[in-house]
């Protein structure tokens, strides 16, 4: 049974004529300086793995020049590998010829740009439908199923509008229509809302969050933004200069900072939206009673909801409404607080 899950395995950019004389060089310890300064050529990934979770959101994140713009590329073979593998239901990407790869692209991947690559001359509607025209669809389904997806991004009565009628947010959401209408497995989302206003940008990844409750497409999502990335990642993998240095969920890499790279980003993120109560609760003693606290609850919505109801302490249960502990509101606006140190995270 197909899983959708993307493997990436010991993967290898070199940019350059020879880039593949050069692995070894790179495997063994040659590093990006040395290797444009006495050979010409550019390292863009170095022995990349990266397990992408089948129906969640995998968001890498890192500074410019990175190499994550790279890495989402080698998913649909936009680039083609230096060395490895890019594994889709089993399958390798980087093997397959000219005709399964179109299939590919068509077929099971969907992409969405910074810049919204909308055809200036063709209305909502006509850009919706544009991957589909190019499958072959019939018309008349063609159009059917554009304007669900239209009504579903929040741009019903906008499909006669031209892109340059509308605003960046309303564009956006049109290049999100697009990918959707075309039923790809895996949604690619390269700085889609990097060009976005604050307000806006959250607003999308909303739209993108309640959407995927429902669809449970495999999304790779690039961006700079460490909030985004903890809003939006079941898995985050954090690059620097073609490695990746870190990959977990959010919470782990928040608590867990791998190095001072790490730790400088996690240093002023906001604790409370991204700790789980189940991190910080105590053992049960006595009998079980009083307020109620679910253990995947972040401590900002609890802290929020002991707070309403005057308590200073609170029960966590699991999904099935067992409970499983117990957590102090003074205990969470301390892990609130408290600034992550991966060396004093680890110790601990």
């Amino acid at each position: 049974m197909a899983s959708h899950a993307i493997e990436i395995k010991h993967l290898y950019k070199i940019f350059g004529p020879n880039g593949r004389n050069f692995v070894s060089a790179v495997r063994d310890g040659m590093g990006k300086t040395e290797l444009n300064a006495e050979h010409g050529h550019v390292l863009g990934l170095q022995d990349i793995n990266i397990s992408m979770p089948a129906g969640g959101i995998m968001v890498v994140m890192g500074l410019s020049g990175s190499g994550k713009s790279t890495l989402i590329r080698h998913i649909n073979r936009l680039i083609d590998p230096t060395a490895g593998e890019v594994l889709y239901d089993g399958v390798d990407v980087c093997q397959m010829n000219e005709s399964a790869l179109r299939e590919f692209r068509r077929h099971k991947t969907a992409m969405v740009f910074q810049k919204f690559a909308l055809l200036p001359h063709r209305t909502v509607l006509e850009n919706t439908i544009y991957g589909l025209e190019i499958q072959g669809i019939p018309a008349d389904a063609s159009r059917k199923t554009a304007l669900t997806w239209i009504e579903r991004v929040g741009l019903e009565g906008f499909q006669n509008h031209y892109p340059n009628q509308l605003s960046g947010g309303m564009q956006q959401r049109v290049g999100l229509a697009r990918a959707l209408t075309n039923d790809a497995d895996i949604l690619l989302m390269d700085e889609a809302y990097s060009a976005l206003d604050p307000l806006i940008r959250v607003d999308m990844q909303t739209v993108l969050l309640d959407l995927q409750k429902e669809l449970k497409k495999t999304v790779v999502f690039i961006t700079h933004d460490l909030d985004e990335a903890l809003r939006l990642g079941d898995k985050i993998a954090i690059l620097r200069d073609g490695k990746v240095i870190q990959q977990g969920d959010g919470q782990d890499i928040v608590l867990n900072p791998a190095d001072d790279y790490i730790s400088a980003f996690v240093r002023e993120v906001n604790r409370g939206r991204v700790i789980n109560v189940s991190t910080i609760m105590e053992p049960i003693s006595g009998e079980p009673n009083g307020l109620r606290v679910e253990s995947s609850m972040v401590l900002e919505m609890a802290a929020r909801i002991m707070t309403a109801a005057q308590a200073s302490e609170s029960l966590v249960v699991d999904s099935s409404g067992k409970p499983i502990g117990k957590v102090t509101l003074s205990a969470i606006i301390a892990a609130m607080v408290t600034p992550a140190d991966h060396k004093t995270a680890r110790a601990a």
